[in-house]
C-alpha cells in the first residue's frame, strides 16, 4: 500500500508538473512561439545557437524593442501611434546636427534630442487628446512631420555622429553590447511604470474604459499627453542607440520601424482594444522578430520569401495567443495583477522562473547536438541595399551565376534602403562564419561599424558598387557614377543643342548614388550656360514616384525640353508622364542601362541611358571574393566600364 501511495503522489506530481508547463505556454504565447523558433532555428543551422550570434539578436533586437516599449503605453491606452520611427530619425538628426554644424556640447545636444522626442509625443498627445483626432491620424501626420524636418535639417544627407555618443552602440569588454543594456534597462523601466505607477494604472483604466476612468476622475486629456510624450522620449532613445550602432545620424533611418514596434507589442500579448499589455511581453516579441530575421539570413533563405515568412510567423504568434485568451486560460492577461491576487507573488516569480529554466534547457540541449560548423564550403555573404530595383537585381543575378559556376556557397540578402538592417546583415554574415562578405552599401559611412567587425574576424569585404568609409575592404568594385553624371550631363545637353530648361529626378535621399550621380551631372552641365535646371526634385529611384513626380512637375514647367533621372526607373515614370512628348519634344536620360531603361532607348521613349553592367559588376565582386577568401591578393579597385547607350548603339550593347 505504501507503494502504491508513494507512486500515487510521484504520478500525481508528474501530472502536476506537466499541467503547470502545459498551462505556462499556453499562458504565454509569445514564450511559446519564442521557445518553438529557438528550438527550430538552432536544429536548422549549427551557426544559430553561438555566444556571439545570440548576442547579435540582441543588438539586432534593442531598437525595436525599446520602440515598441514606448508603443506598449500607448497601446495599453487602446491608442497607436504610428510616429514612432520617424520621430526617432528627427531625434537623431537633431543630436548629430546640433553636437556637429551647431557647436553645442554632445551633452546638451543628447538632451535637445531627448527633448525633440518628447515635444513630439506631446504633440501627438494634444491632437488627440484636445483636438479629438483619432490617433492613427494625429501619429500619420506627425510621421510625415518629423521625417520631413530630418530631411530639412540634415539636408538629406547622413551627419557623422559624436565619438562619446557612439559609445552606446559599442560593447563593454569587447563582448556584451550596450544597446543590449540600454534595451533592459528601458524595459525595466516600462515595467515600473505600467506597474507600480499612478500614470500605468491611469494607461489600463483608460484603456479598459475611457469613459469609466473619466467618471470616476481621472484626468483622461493630461493623462493621453504624458503617455503620447512617454512614447516619444523611448523613440527618442531608440533614435540615438540606433544612430551609436551606425556611427551618423540618417535621415531615411527607421522607416518601418512603427509596423514592428507595433508587431511586437501586439505579439507579446498586448490587445489593440486597449487595457491589456506587459513590459515582458513586448521584450519577447521584439525577439522573436529579431531571432526570425537573424535565422532566415543564416538559412540563406530568399530576401523575397523572408519578408512572407516573418508575415506568416506573426499572424501564427497572434493566432495563437488569441485561441488561449478564447479558451479562458487566464482573466485579462497582461495587465498587473492587483496587490495579492493569485499570481502576483511567489506563484507569479515561480512561473517566471520556470519559464527561465525551459528556454535555458531547450538552448542547452540543441546547443550539444549541434555544436561544430556548418561545413567548410566558400561561404560568401552579400548585402545588397535593396532588390527593389532591376539593377541590383541583374547584380543578384550575375553574383549567383559566377557563384554557381565556380561552386561556392553564396548567400544574399535585401537590406530594403535600410542602413541598420544592413548593419545586421553584416553581423550575421561575421557570426555564421562567412568566408568573405559582398556589401553593397545603403550608406558609405552606415556600413563601417558592420565592415570594421568582419575585419576585426578576419574576413575580406569586397564593396560593391559604392565604397565604404572608415573601414578596410580587400577591393571596390564599382562604376564612377561622376563620371557617368557627367556623362549624362553632356549626351542630354548636346541632343537639346546646348539650350532649354531641364528637369532632374533625385534618388533616394542620402544614398551614395544619388549624391554622386547629381554632382557630376551638376558639374558636367555647368559647360552648357544656355541650359537652366528649372526643378530638382527626389523620386526615390521608384518608377511610380517617377511619374507622380512628373506629373506635378509639367503642371509648373510645361515648357521643359530635357529630363536627366538618376536610374532608368525614374526616367521610366517621367517618359510615362509626358506621353508623346518623351523623345520628341522632350530629352530623357535614364541612368543604369536595365533591361526596361534599353528597351525604352531602342523604342526611342528614352534618349540615353548611362549603362553600368550591373551583371559584370556581381560577376566581379563573387570572383573577388573568392580571392580574398583564398588569401590571393586583389587589385584595389576594379572599375567597370560605364558607357552611354543611344538608339544607335543599343543593339551592340545589349
Amino acid at each position: 500500500m505504501a507503494t502504491d501511495t508513494h507512486t500515487g503522489k510521484t504520478g500525481a506530481a508528474g501530472a502536476g508538473a506537466a499541467h503547470t508547463l502545459r498551462r505556462l505556454l499556453l499562458d504565454n504565447g509569445a514564450l511559446s512561439a519564442l521557445v518553438v523558433l529557438l528550438v527550430a532555428m538552432s536544429l536548422l543551422s549549427a551557426d544559430f545557437l553561438t555566444t556571439q550570434n545570440l548576442l547579435n539578436v540582441g543588438v539586432q533586437a534593442a531598437v525595436t524593442a525599446i520602440l515598441a516599449f514606448g508603443v506598449t503605453f500607448v497601446i495599453v491606452a487602446a491608442g497607436i501611434d504610428l510616429s514612432v520611427g520617424s520621430v526617432a530619425a528627427l531625434s537623431a538628426t537633431v543630436c548629430a546636427w546640433s553636437a556637429t554644424s551647431a557647436g553645442v556640447p554632445v551633452w546638451l545636444a543628447v538632451v535637445l534630442a531627448v527633448a525633440t522626442g518628447i515635444a513630439c509625443g506631446f504633440v501627438n498627445g494634444a491632437l488627440v487628446a484636445y483636438g479629438k483626432l483619432p490617433p492613427f491620424i494625429a501619429t500619420l501626420a506627425m510621421l510625415s512631420v518629423a521625417r520631413g524636418l530630418s530631411l530639412v535639417i540634415s539636408q538629406g544627407s547622413p551627419i557623422p555622429f559624436p565619438d562619446s555618443v557612439s559609445v552606446l552602440g559599442d560593447t563593454l569588454g569587447g563582448w556584451l553590447p550596450v544597446p543590449v543594456l540600454v534595451m533592459i534597462a528601458m524595459g525595466l523601466l516600462t515595467a515600473l511604470i505600467l506597474g507600480r505607477t499612478y500614470i500605468g494604472r491611469s494607461m489600463y483604466a483608460i484603456g479598459g474604459n475611457e469613459e469609466a476612468a473619466r467618471l470616476s476622475g481621472l484626468r483622461v486629456k493630461k493623462q493621453k499627453l504624458a503617455i503620447y510624450a512617454l512614447s516619444g522620449l523611448f523613440a527618442a532613445v531608440a533614435g540615438i542607440v540606433l544612430a551609436s550602432r551606425l556611427v551618423s545620424a540618417q535621415p531615411q533611418a527607421a522607416q518601418g520601424y512603427e509596423l514592428d514596434a507595433i508587431a511586437a507589442v501586439v505579439i507579446g500579448g498586448a490587445s489593440l482594444a486597449g487595457g491589456v499589455g506587459k513590459a515582458s511581453g513586448t521584450l519577447i516579441g521584439a525577439l522573436i522578430l529579431a531571432v526570425l530575421r537573424n535565422g532566415l539570413n543564416l538559412l540563406s533563405v530568399s530576401a523575397f520569401w523572408q519578408q512572407v515568412v516573418i508575415g506568416v510567423v506573426i499572424a501564427l504568434a497572434v493566432l495563437l495567443d488569441t485561441v488561449r485568451r478564447k479558451a479562458g486560460s487566464t482573466p485579462a492577461s497582461g495587465a498587473p495583477a492587483a496587490p495579492g491576487a493569485p499570481g502576483s507573488g511567489r506563484k507569479g516569480a515561480l512561473k517566471a522562473g520556470i519559464a527561465v529554466v525551459c528556454v535555458a534547457a531547450v538552448v542547452a540541449a540543441v546547443s550539444f547536438f549541434n555544436s561544430g560548423s556548418s561545413g567548410t564550403t566558400t561561404k560568401v555573404g552579400m548585402s545588397l541595399s535593396t532588390l527593389n530595383n532591376p539593377f541590383f537585381v541583374q547584380m543578384k543575378a550575375g553574383a549567383q551565376a559566377e557563384a554557381e559556376k565556380a561552386g561556392i556557397d553564396l548567400t544574399v540578402t535585401d537590406a530594403q534602403n535600410d542602413a541598420s538592417q544592413q548593419a545586421n546583415q553584416l553581423q550575421n554574415f561575421t557570426s555564421s562564419g562567412a568566408t568573405s562578405i559582398i556589401v553593397n552599401p545603403v550608406d558609405s559611412d552606415a556600413v563601417g561599424p558592420g565592415v570594421r567587425s568582419a575585419n576585426k574576424a578576419g574576413i575580406p569585404v569586397i564593396a560593391a558598387d559604392r565604397g565604404v568609409n572608415k573601414a578596410d575592404t580587400a577591393t571596390l568594385v564599382a562604376s564612377d557614377n561622376v563620371a557617368g553624371g557627367k556623362l549624362a550631363a553632356k549626351a542630354l545637353a548636346e541632343k537639346l543643342g546646348g539650350k532649354g530648361g531641364i528637369v532632374v529626378l533625385q534618388g533616394t535621399a542620402g544614398t551614395s548614388a544619388s549624391r554622386e550621380r547629381g554632382a557630376g551631372f551638376a558639374e558636367g552641365i555647368k559647360a552648357y550656360p544656355g541650359i537652366e535646371v528649372v526643378a530638382t526634385q527626389p523620386a526615390d529611384f521608384d518608377r511610380t514616384k517617377g511619374l507622380d513626380v512628373m506629373t506635378n512637375l509639367l503642371q509648373s514647367h510645361p515648357g521643359i525640353t530635357g529630363v536627366f533621372a538618376e536610374n532608368d526607373e525614374m526616367a521610366l515614370g517621367a517618359a510615362k508622364a509626358l506621353g508623346s512628348k518623351a523623345g520628341k519634344s522632350v530629352q530623357v536620360v535614364g541612368f543604369d542601362g536595365t533591361p526596361d531603361g534599353l528597351k525604352a532607348v531602342e523604342a526611342g521613349t528614352l534618349y540615353a541611358s548611362v549603362a553600368q553592367q550591373p551583371k559584370e559588376l556581381g560577376r566581379i565582386a563573387v570572383q573577388n571574393a573568392v580571392k580574398a577568401a583564398d588569401g590571393e591578393k586583389v587589385a584595389g579597385t576594379v572599375k567597370v566600364p560605364v558607357k552611354v547607350v543611344t538608339r544607335e548603339n543599343v543593339a551592340d550593347f545589349s
